[in-house]
């Protein structure tokens, strides 16, 4: 992970394992600039997960860009509502305004992590 010191990446790839383990989706950060719009480069890294895209979250912060997209695979939306997507999204907005861009991708991951961990069948 480009651009963040060796803690910071440390943190942020614990954060995706144990929202993994928790929750049995598949979990992946996208930190950096698009190439072409957000939305569909966030949805082609998604479809780039093949089999995994299924149950997969991508999640893609742009911060020079001021951007940020969650993607779900449709095993993973019947556990991850759009609105806690969105709840969570606006929260991890929140500490980017602030500065606070790791600690808001890192609650951003457990948030979206508990969320699907309370609706695991």
């Amino acid at each position: 992970m480009r651009g963040l010191t060796t803690a910071q990446a440390d943190d942020i790839r614990k954060a995706l394992r144990t929202a993994e383990q928790r929750s049995g989706l598949r979990f992946a950060l996208f930190l950096g600039e698009p190439v072409g719009g957000r939305r569909h480069f966030a949805e082609r890294l998604h479809a780039a997960l093949g089999e995994e895209a299924d149950d997969a979250v991508v999640i893609l912060v742009d911060v020079k860009g001021r951007g940020l997209e969650i993607v779900t695979g449709e095993g993973a939306r019947r556990r991850l509502s759009d609105n806690a997507c969105r709840l969570t999204a606006m929260s991890m907005a929140t500490a980017f305004s602030v500065g606070d861009v790791i600690g808001g991708i890192l609650y951003g991951i457990a948030s979206l992590g508990e969320a699907a961990t309370s609706r695991r069948s």
